[in-house]
């Protein structure tokens, strides 16, 4: 990936086009579909092909870190991280006070990277994927319960 072929943008072209990379952090696209109505989101293209995406959700001047999707080609690149940057950016420019993410207990990675990005782990929603039609499995454990993130602004 050259400096020179990589975009970063606001996109507000047609969702589906983004579902493939969309669909491999939230497994629902039912789901997808009604929070990206109220959304804005943040891509980042490589030769024209969309190799990140990052959906921010705005309620007040509390907002959402919704979904965040790297393509697996791209992935080790830093691009979640700058698209975090652009996330906490934008919320800032709306006068937001927090952002925070939801993740699983077993998306370890996940976890880091967002404390890496200063999130800060806020409270646990216990079972909250245990009733997915077919269980999560990471990191050699079942993705039961979401880890609540929040970075202050």
């Amino acid at each position: 990936m050259s400096e020179q072929s990589l975009i970063i943008e606001k996109y507000a072209g047609e969702p589906k086009a983004l579902m493939p990379l969309l669909t491999t952090a939230d497994p629902d696209p039912a789901g997808i579909k009604l929070y990206l109505k109220d959304a804005s989101v943040f891509i980042i293209r490589d030769a024209g092909a969309f190799v990140a995406v990052a959906v921010l959700c705005i309620n007040g001047r509390a907002t959402e870190l919704k979904n965040i999707a790297v393509a697996k080609s791209h992935q080790g690149q830093g691009l979640a991280k700058l698209l975090i940057a652009r996330i906490i950016e934008e919320a800032r420019l709306l006068e937001a006070t927090t952002i925070s993410v939801g993740t699983g207990n077993s998306s370890l990675s996940q976890l880091a990277l967002y404390q890496k990005c200063g999130f800060r782990i806020d409270h646990v929603i216990k079972d909250f994927f245990a009733s997915y039609p077919k269980p999560i499995y990471e990191n050699g454990m079942r993705c039961i319960d979401m880890v609540v993130l929040v970075v202050r602004l």
